[in-house]
């Protein structure tokens, strides 16, 4: 037999080959071709996700080498695809000639002036385009590297109708009936149903922490109903043990829930919209304590802003790419009373230094200043890795007087860490409904009375 195979020409020996794998699996059981065939797909999809990340890689290489002509492409584009008429700057790509003739307005100012069939701002509630691709396909390989088991088939499940990857991807390490249905065909109580029936998970994906925090607080609130649904097979076949621990689970609080759930759970994958990093600490603190927390990409209204290629770090950092949209950097002085009057391109962006972000891409043709402040810690290539910091005019009314919510919530974070075993998990400011009223003088009006403010 091995002399007749030996004399076969080489290409129908080759094909012979390939073909005797398949052939062989033709004889064994259906679940063991099955497997045979899901392992293949993993690992053609592992396989052109290392290509496509490569390929991305090297192209963010280029572009942020030399920044200030990747974003003077990026404006050319914005500009090209413009949905609006250009006026004076028809015919000019310059970002200077473009920054001086094309005044900077706030987000609210845009929405205002859309009303009037005027401007259309770079509101978008998805992400598109090549920045949306990039963000992911990095995403997952940074992801891939930093936890490598987690894209094993079967080991990520979403528990909310949205995903935290800008651009999400069918890749078959997620739960098949996840896969197949359409985005936000689901209600969460059900997405969560089909990730506590998985107990072999290893990522948690959520579309922002936030949510994430209202599917851990439904689980505690309808955790009976969840675990009698799984008991009964509703949806699926009956799990009554896993029914069990599921009681059990919640029986011992809320602290270290997820990983009680999910004993293989390594990482909580959520996207940073700007306003998150309340509802991260608030997981790690209860819910998901012990776990890490990536998000991959920091998102605002009108794109993908930026790039998160380190998993590794505890707080998020981000790599402003110099592609589409096209990105400018305000300066932020802190006690300033004038704002700055031009902002910054990213190769002029300075280490340390506080930066209002302002976006403009094709849809709207508006520099938009987004109101994320944002600071930058590094320097990758030419463009800066940076932090979000806070968000512009967001004031609390604290006893009637207005302050900063980050500068309230800095004190807050340092007069908590004055009690022993405290955590921080939200806080909210309102009105002391202890009142009394004022008839000083015939006059009728209301009046804080002399209790403590609580």
């Amino acid at each position: 037999m091995l002399l007749l195979l030996l004399l076969l020409p080489l290409p129908l020996l080759l094909l012979l080959l390939l073909l005797l794998p398949p052939l062989a699996l033709l004889r064994q059981p259906q679940d063991a071709r099955l497997s045979w065939l899901a392992g293949l797909q993993h690992r053609m999809a592992g396989g052109a996700l290392c290509w496509a990340a490569a390929w991305q890689q090297r192209r963010l290489e280029q572009s942020t080498l030399h920044a200030g002509q990747s974003q003077q492409q990026a404006l050319t584009w914005c500009l090209r695809e413009a949905r609006r008429p250009l006026g004076p700057l028809q015919g000019t790509t310059d970002t200077s000639t473009f920054r001086n003739h094309l005044p900077l307005i706030k987000a609210s100012q845009a929405q205002e002036e859309e009303s009037g069939g005027q401007l259309l701002p770079p509101m978008s509630t998805q992400c598109y385009g090549e920045a949306a691709l990039q963000a992911t396909l990095l995403g997952l390989a940074a992801l891939s590297k930093a936890f490598p088991e987690v894209l094993t088939p079967g080991g990520i499940a979403c528990v909310t109708p949205t995903s935290p990857w800008p651009r999400p991807l069918p890749w078959p390490w997620r739960i098949l009936d996840q896969v197949v249905s359409a985005p936000g065909a689901k209600h969460p109580g059900a997405l969560l149903l089909e990730a506590l029936r998985s107990p072999g998970l290893r990522a948690l994906e959520a579309g922002t922490a936030t949510e994430l925090l209202d599917v851990f607080s439904g689980l505690e609130a309808n955790g009976e109903e969840l675990a009698e649904a799984m008991a009964a097979g509703n949806p699926g076949s009956p799990l009554p043990s896993r029914a069990a621990e599921l009681r059990e689970a919640l029986d011992l609080g809320p602290r270290g829930l997820a990983l009680r759930l999910w004993p293989k759970l390594q990482v909580v994958v959520t996207l940073d919209a700007g306003g998150q990093t309340e509802a991260v600490a608030a997981l790690a603190a209860l819910w998901c304590h012990g776990l890490a927390f990536f998000s991959p990409a920091y998102a605002a209204s009108g794109g993908v802003v930026g790039l998160n290629l380190w998993p590794e770090q505890a707080h998020g950092r981000y790599l402003l790419p110099p592609g589409a949209p096209f990105i400018e950097l305000l300066p932020v002085k802190e006690g300033a009373q004038e704002e700055a009057a031009s902002t910054v391109l990213l190769a002029e962006a300075q280490k340390g230094e506080e930066y209002e972000l302002v976006l403009t891409n094709h849809a709207g043709l508006a520099r938009c200043r987004l109101g994320d402040v944002v600071q930058v810690v590094g320097a990758y290539n030419q463009c800066p890795v940076v932090r979000f910091v806070r968000r512009l005019g967001q004031a609390l009314n604290v006893r009637g007087e207005d302050i900063q919510e980050d500068v309230f919530t800095e004190a807050l974070g340092r007069a908590v860490g004055q009690w022993p075993g405290a955590k921080l998990l939200d806080h909210s400011c309102v009105e002391s409904s202890i009142l009394e009223w004022d008839t000083t003088d015939g006059g009728a009006g209301i009046g804080v009375g002399s209790c403590p403010v609580h």
